[in-house]
């Protein structure tokens, strides 16, 4: 009886350490093809030629956090999943395996959460370059950006060679 006790509790230990190193593995495995593979980012200007070829095998998906959600306008075709909700299997439903995932956000800084589950789930999910920055202009997105660059420039902050 000891036995099996003990067998529980190596198992009970072991499982999830395995589980671990299995999930690190497996996320490895696609993080490292990232700069081999652009860092799976396309341009807006790839996008809009897509949209204007009518092109099927990309589907965009528009992933900015609530609010601002749509704020500003949407890509056309686009279908609008927060990021922070994009993983649950209702919304991974609407998500097709068999095209090109183009998510979105306001700067593109959080479209690049999701996109690493997304692989590894087996999308083949990019990300647009500087978000809807990049597609509206005069979006305020690139307002955001344009006052963090500014704060950067107006420090002197300190760097090691």
């Amino acid at each position: 009886m000891r036995r099996w006790i003990l067998l529980a509790v190596v198992l009970l230990i072991a499982v999830p350490a395995y589980a671990g190193d299995d999930m690190a593995a497996k996320l490895n495995a696609v993080l490292t093809k990232g700069p081999a593979e652009g860092n799976w980012q396309v341009k807006a200007a790839d996008v809009a030629k897509w949209i204007a070829e009518k092109k099927t095998d990309f589907q965009v998906v528009d992933v900015r956090p609530n609010p601002p959600g749509q704020k500003g306008g949407k890509i056309p075709g686009s279908i609008y999943i927060p990021y922070n909700e994009i993983l649950k299997p209702e919304n991974l439903a609407k998500l097709p395996k068999d095209k090109k995932l183009i998510l979105v956000c306001v700067t593109g800084q959080t479209q690049n959460l999701p996109v690493l589950a997304l692989r590894v789930l087996g999308y083949d999910a990019r990300t647009m370059s500087f978000g809807m920055a990049s597609w509206i202009k005069g979006y305020f997105g690139a307002g955001l950006m344009k006052e963090a660059i500014a704060g950067a420039e107006s420090g002197n902050y300190p760097l090691q060679p």
